[in-house]
């Protein structure tokens, strides 16, 4: 009787966290008080493989500079006093990579998606625009950097953190670039190392 029961048990849990759903999981936006994600993208969402951390940092880059690693597929907020929030990040793939010094000039909350002229000859399949929200490809928040065609943005596609997939965006988790986003500023240097 008492291994029934416990079998039961745990067949009752199972059954709780198969029936609780998956909105009940849903990272909330802390700005909008929005879902980040839909049911389906929070359930993916969860597994996020590069955690956020704050880590000793010995950069020569003043503190609220954006560093890129693309080799390393890490973003680095220099926080000053030898320490910087690291995180994990989607870089270009192979023939989209670049590196430079530049500028955040914009930052937008559940930016529109305008795919550049370039993207639009190898893929015309994609459509001319696509209203902010969590199914758009930029995600939750995007910065601008410099006069370039590139963002540092969230992501519809959160298992693509960590790889070279992107056509030279640097790709956050939605809650990676919500944290970014609160504290980098216009004007804020951006580093992008290959």
């Amino acid at each position: 009787m008492g291994r029934t029961r416990a079998a039961l048990t745990g067949l009752a849990c199972a059954f709780v966290a198969l029936a609780t759903p998956a909105a009940a999981f849903t990272a909330i936006d802390p700005l909008t008080r929005q879902p980040l994600y839909s049911a389906e993208q929070a359930v993916k969402a969860q597994a996020s493989p590069i955690p956020r951390e704050i880590v000793s940092y010995d950069g020569r880059q003043a503190p609220g500079t954006i560093v890129v690693s693309t080799s390393e597929r890490r973003l680095y907020y220099v926080l000053g006093d030898g320490k910087a929030v690291r995180y994990g990040v989607g870089v270009g793939r192979p023939g989209f990579q670049w590196g430079g010094a530049h500028a955040v000039t914009m930052k937008r909350e559940w930016p529109d998606w305008r795919p550049p002229a370039a993207m639009l000859k190898r893929r015309p399949d994609l459509p001319r625009h696509m209203a902010g929200g969590p199914d758009n490809p930029l995600g939750a928040r995007a910065l601008y950097i410099g006069s370039t065609i590139y963002r540092i943005h969230g992501s519809n596609e959160p298992e693509t953190i960590g790889e070279a997939v992107s056509s030279g965006c640097i790709r956050m988790t939605n809650e990676d670039v919500t944290d970014l986003y609160t504290r980098a500023k216009v004007g804020a240097r951006v580093v992008v190392q290959r």
